[in-house]
């Protein structure tokens, strides 16, 4: 039996390294470009964030803003207790941060990616790159895979793996095979803010804060990092997950607002400024903040609303209180456009989920084909969720292409 994988990034090079080699069996994998595990390399900054330490499942899928259906029945055939044994079976230790995510001890992607090569070396995995997929035609029994360069291969069972598209055009062979495509967007992006004051802060990080679209009902918390171009951070990455859909909409035109306060309300904060007025009322506004913010930051919402560097808490007139109020708690900031975090590109959209079998990964409409990774309408947010989806769907990929 002939099994061609399409596809030589996480979920491909998995699925090939999760079946089994048996006589007369052919496995190859065929990857566009010239590497193998290209996204692999880059991610989690050059570390791998290879899963994330979220045991329970019901808990795992509100991670993911789209998928959870799917998720709700293959996360219970292979989580991420299984990626972790996976990975600690064939060599490789990882280690938990304090934010759950999952790294190898090594801090060093190579090491994910020499841990899969050597797993399908060991199944005798044929690797072929510099191979795009044109078209597949069906033939009684078997398939044949068109590549750009002319040459054809015959598979009795194809895996489709090759990431997520960017343009709608790119699905154009998947679609010949009479399946339907959610439109991919992008996902887990940051915000840019050209010429914004705020820029001036780059590399400033708030570790508790929100930020919410104007106007909707999305908002995450977490830390905010401010960068040369705009607002990046846990908390921004997740945000724009969540709304991909709307911000595309929107073609990334829309204002923030952002509590530098995190959860604390109006009526808070006034009580608190109350307090420090008569605590610390003949401390001047620029040299003491009552918050845990960084320094210049606060010097900046200070220099923005022109508040005098003499100017006391106790003499703090009623206005001013206002705007401070607002700085840091309804800081609206107006974005414009976005930008792909780090080397990192997610896509929201792709295969529909109703037509693949979740319990199989098998195409619902055309037996034979299955699929795993990003190509499927699935993604998650920042923190290990991705790579997770792509290790379970790859590996109950692999069970069935040779099950069935």
């Amino acid at each position: 039996m002939k099994i061609a994988i399409i596809g030589g990034g996480a979920a491909g090079c998995f699925a090939a390294a999760n079946i089994p080699e048996k006589t007369g069996q052919e496995v190859v994998l065929f990857e566009k470009t010239g590497k193998l595990l290209q996204k692999v390399k880059v991610s989690g900054g050059g570390r791998c964030n290879v899963t994330h330490a979220c045991f329970d499942i019901p808990a795992l899928v509100e991670r993911y803003p789209r998928g959870k259906q799917l998720l709700r029945k293959s996360f219970y055939q292979f989580g991420p207790s299984d990626t972790l044994n996976w990975f600690k079976k064939h060599g490789v230790a990882l280690k938990t941060e304090t934010d759950g995510r999952i790294f190898p001890v090594t801090d060093d992607s190579q090491t994910i990616i020499d841990c899969l090569i050597r797993a399908m070396q060991k199944q005798n995995v044929q690797i072929q790159l510099h191979k795009t997929v044109t078209k597949i035609y069906k033939n009684q029994n078997t398939w044949d895979i068109h590549f750009s360069d002319h040459t054809v291969f015959t598979a009795h069972r194809i895996l489709i793996a090759p990431g997520g598209y960017s343009k709608a055009e790119q699905y154009r062979w998947i679609e010949a095979l009479g399946h339907s495509i959610q439109p991919p967007v992008p996902s887990l992006f940051t915000f840019n803010m050209p010429q914004h004051p705020i820029t001036q802060l780059m590399g400033i990080t708030v570790q508790d804060a929100t930020v919410k679209i104007a106007g909707t009902k999305w908002q995450e918390s977490g830390p905010i990092l401010i960068t040369h171009w705009g607002l990046s951070g846990p908390a921004v990455l997740k945000l724009s997950a969540w709304a991909a859909r709307d911000l595309f909409a929107r073609n990334y035109q829309f204002d923030v607002l952002v509590n530098w306060l995190n959860q604390i309300t109006e009526e808070e904060l006034r009580n608190i400024i109350s307090n420090l007025r008569k605590i610390h009322g003949k401390r001047t506004v620029l040299s003491y903040c009552p918050f845990d913010l960084p320094r210049r930051l606060w010097e900046f919402f200070i220099g923005q609303l022109h508040i005098n560097s003499t100017l006391k808490w106790g003499e703090l007139p009623s206005n001013l209180q206002n705007k401070i109020i607002d700085s840091l708690i309804r800081h609206r900031i107006t974005v414009n456009g976005k930008t792909t975090f780090k080397e990192e590109f997610v896509t929201c959209g792709g295969v529909c989920l109703n037509e693949i079998d979740p319990q199989t990964m098998q195409s619902k409409l055309v037996k034979g084909i299955y699929f795993a990774g990003e190509i499927m309408d699935v993604d998650g947010i920042t923190g290990g969720y991705n790579f997770q989806h792509a290790w379970t769907s790859a590996w109950i990929a692999a069970q069935n292409i040779i099950r069935h």
